[in-house]
């Protein structure tokens, strides 16, 4: 990458240096991964003083490293895409996704993050339907009931999941409700161990829904992803079969689209363990995830 003037030259509030700093970090790359200070000079058409000055300067900062003659990039380059990754919003990214759900499924998808005791809507796509479920971003609902919520309990640590249960009402939404603390620790472990949430009438009677985590680009869990329908069009198996395995694809390209770097496995589990823990109509309400 060549430093021009041309900037420099029509703006005032243009700072050269900058420009020449991130000119530097840009020369190096799969092809370049070491290189003196000659070489930068010439690929950034710098004189081979200032290349030096600013090489030192990126040393001294932490973001290059030197060996002898040859410099090279450190880790911490790392941290100014990270700092971009940070700031982005999980709603913004996830909406494509889930308008790509909601239309092949002809069903509501929502995202949710866990705020105290409640999740809290930061994206929903609402099937079009003359009737449908009344939640729109902003909208809370506790967190034990749901199948998003349960996802986030899932992955608190040990300790943050005491103080929730400490905390919680765990109060009765519906006759399904799961609202002893310790049938809620053994549903938290199912979902835990299957990668994936359900809620069959929890929340409101005759509405179900699926759920998956979302990772930040930390690869730390921060929101979930679900799919919600009527009871009435979908039974447990049918959300498991036709709406489990999109919930879970799109969590997984949500998370990499959030800078995640994670195995396939960490967001999809394998056909055998998922019929392995697939509810049926007799599951008791203590064992509902």
């Amino acid at each position: 990458m060549q430093v021009s003037r041309r900037n420099a030259d029509s703006n005032k509030e243009f700072i050269q240096g900058l420009e020449r700093g991130f000119a530097i970090i840009q020369v190096f790359g799969a092809d370049a991964r070491e290189l003196t200070i000659t070489d930068v000079a010439e690929r950034t058409s710098l004189p081979r003083a200032v290349a030096r000055r600013y090489l030192f300067t990126l040393r001294d900062l932490g973001y290059v490293v030197q060996r002898a003659q040859l410099f090279a990039l450190t880790p911490r380059i790392l941290d100014l895409g990270f700092t971009y990754l940070s700031t982005i919003d999980v709603a913004d990214v996830a909406q494509p996704f889930m308008e790509e759900i909601a239309s092949t499924l002809h069903e509501s998808c929502s995202a949710a993050v866990l705020d105290g005791q409640d999740i809290v809507y930061v994206a929903r796509v609402q099937a079009k339907r003359i009737m449908s479920i009344n939640l729109v971003v902003g909208s809370r609902l506790p967190a034990h009931a749901t199948s998003m919520g349960k996802v986030l309990l899932a992955h608190l640590t040990p300790e943050e999941l005491d103080a929730f249960l400490a905390a919680a009402s765990l109060r009765a939404l519906t006759p399904r409700t799961v609202t002893r603390a310790a049938a809620l620790r053994k549903v938290l472990d199912g979902v835990r161990q299957r990668g994936w949430a359900f809620s069959d009438q929890e929340s409101e009677m005759g509405v179900r829904t699926v759920a998956a985590p979302l990772y930040n680009h930390s690869n730390q869990i921060t929101a979930a992803l679900n799919i919600s329908a009527h009871a009435a069009r979908f039974s447990m198996r049918d959300m498991e079969r036709r709406c489990l395995p999109l919930v879970l694809e799109g969590a997984r390209r949500i998370s990499q689209a959030l800078g995640a770097r994670l195995p396939e496995t960490a967001v999809r589990r394998t056909t055998a363990r998922r019929r392995a823990a697939r509810p049926t109509a007799r599951t008791t309400g203590a064992a509902r995830a």
